[in-house]
């Protein structure tokens, strides 16, 4: 059985919503081509998962009118908790379901020509610059069905520029709030790094009410230049009812780094795609990711590092727990391509399972074409060990309590590596709501 995958959109919809944003025609023109490709084109091909049954293309509006809000104070306690409110000159973005509802930057950044602004501004006041990198280097349109409807209905998102040569000491921040049921959301987050400069960008997406159908079609984009170093956490915390895609790729210049600080907490079926591409000689990716699945869901989760360069460096690390009846897949690889000599690839990959019908699979792949290198994997996947239980509910602590501890203490490992404090502080929050 499959789902109904006739696009609810045509062609005379795209050029009406495209002139309605003010867009210039090479968007216009990406848009129509994405449009159909996206009608010919499969699904992506997630790894012992079927997803042609998910529903990605239907939902009840594409666009929905939301209003922004005129302070922090009239944000709703579940995005306060993600921000510091008392910080005066913070840099942040926040946007309700499409809607751009809340934009500050410090004048510092903006003096060091900074540019942090919502996709569709940018695409107006930026437009060259922004033409440049989407969608050119890291994702492309004609990937598959989701990257080519992403392109023509993209909707929302967020544009970072940092110019060469400079450092951004203070994280940059962006929410995503859903709080419209019938709001489909087609998020681009396209962050550029230049030479020599450095950035960290953390992001939140979060739910307030549950959706039938809701459908969220995430794509990110680092471009991070020569020497440049951009540091990328995200919480994800969508509600059950919401099938998601989400595809974070980085690409890295001479020297680069790119840092993954990722949180998958969505209670609704995912497919998550997390690569790497590392180009430029002697660059580094590091990728960290923690997933807590429950209730009857179905995820996805692929994080890849391909070593193009040579002396590149790819790390994942990625512990995933399972309770209830729901099922993830971890694939990890780590790619080197031929002529990528003196590179190192590593992962290690995690899962625990609480429940006998939560099911988790870890994949590692090393796919090797040089000979001069390094490379290692290692992963695990397993129950609850009962003498730990055991032990614990020997002492007095319920069996529920005693099932939290565990959970966390096979979490925090990857936690307390994050490189974002925030993103640690927001992670052990969610994991803590998840588990009770």
């Amino acid at each position: 059985m499959t789902v109904e995958t006739n696009l609810p959109v045509d062609r005379e919809y795209i050029r009406s919503f495209s002139a309605e944003k003010g867009e210039g025609q090479w968007l216009a023109d990406l848009r129509l081509a994405a449009l159909e490709k996206a009608e010919e084109l499969p699904l992506p091909k997630a790894d012992k998962t079927k997803i042609t049954n998910w529903n990605f293309t239907q939902f009840p509006s594409h666009t929905v009118t939301s209003e922004p809000f005129s302070s922090l104070e009239e944000l709703p306690e579940e995005v306060k908790t993600l921000i510091n409110m008392e910080e005066a000159n913070k840099t942040l973005y926040i946007q309700r379901n499409q809607t751009p509802a809340f934009l500050s930057i410090s004048e510092e950044l903006a003096e060091q020509g900074v540019i942090f602004t919502d996709i569709a501004t940018a695409v107006r006041e930026h437009s060259d610059l922004v033409q440049k990198y989407f969608m050119t280097s890291a994702v492309q349109p004609d990937e598959h069905k989701l990257t080519a409807l992403h392109a023509a209905l993209m909707n929302g998102g967020a544009f970072l520029y940092v110019p060469k040569n400079v450092e951004v000491k203070e994280p940059i921040q962006a929410v995503y709030l859903q709080d419209n049921s019938e709001a489909a959301l087609f998020n681009h987050v396209l962050v550029v790094a230049d030479d020599n400069s450095a950035v960290t960008y953390v992001e939140n997406y979060v739910s307030t009410v549950a959706a039938e159908s809701g459908v969220v079609n995430i794509v990110a984009e680092v471009i991070a230049g020569t020497n440049a170093k951009v540091v990328y956490g995200a919480v994800d915390n969508l509600a059950s009812g919401t099938t998601t895609y989400v595809n974070r790729r980085g690409v890295t210049g001479r020297d680069a780094r790119i840092e993954w600080a990722l949180g998958m907490m969505n209670d609704g079926d995912t497919v998550s795609e997390n690569v790497t591409n590392l180009i430029g000689d002697g660059s580094f990716a590091d990728t960290k990711q923690v997933v807590v699945g429950r209730g009857s869901q179905s995820q996805n989760f692929t994080t890849k590092v391909v070593h193009f360069g040579k002396h590149t460096e790819g790390y994942i690390l990625k512990h995933g727990v399972m309770k209830d009846a729901a099922k993830s897949i971890f694939n990890g690889i780590g790619k080197i391509e031929h002529g990528a000599s003196k590179s190192n690839a590593e992962q290690e990959s995690r899962v625990l399972m609480l429940s006998e019908k939560a099911r988790g699979d870890a994949n590692p792949i090393l796919l090797i074409d040089e000979d001069d290198v390094t490379a290692g994997h290692a992963a695990s996947v397993g129950r609850v060990d009962p003498l730990q239980l055991y032990y614990l509910m020997s002492r007095g602590i319920s069996r529920h309590e005693a099932e939290r501890l565990i959970i966390h203490g096979f979490l925090a490992p990857v936690v307390e590596k994050m490189p974002i404090e925030g993103v640690k502080q927001q992670l052990t929050r969610v994991i803590e709501r998840k588990v009770r």
